[in-house]
């Protein structure tokens, strides 16, 4: 349905971590797979994953995921 996407910064977070996929999919016991879904907006987390994945940012939830496009860094 339109209207239902979900946006995330999961792929930003992790190059300024310097975090590779499977790093964080074993932080969060998912196949590795699954973090390029969540990256490319091909899958929406549970909200039990999305929290889990700003614990492990140590973001809250929000700075993660938002249902309208992120700014442009430098916008």
């Amino acid at each position: 349905m339109a209207g239902d996407e979900v946006y995330n910064r999961i792929a930003m977070l992790r190059a300024e971590r310097g975090v590779s996929r499977r790093q964080l999919a074993d932080a969060l016991g998912v196949h590795y797979q699954t973090v390029g879904y969540l990256e490319r907006g091909e899958y929406s987390p549970s909200l039990y994953l999305a929290l889990k994945l700003a614990e492990y940012f140590e973001v809250p939830v929000e700075v993660v995921f938002s249902t309208k496009p992120f700014p442009r860094l430098g916008a």
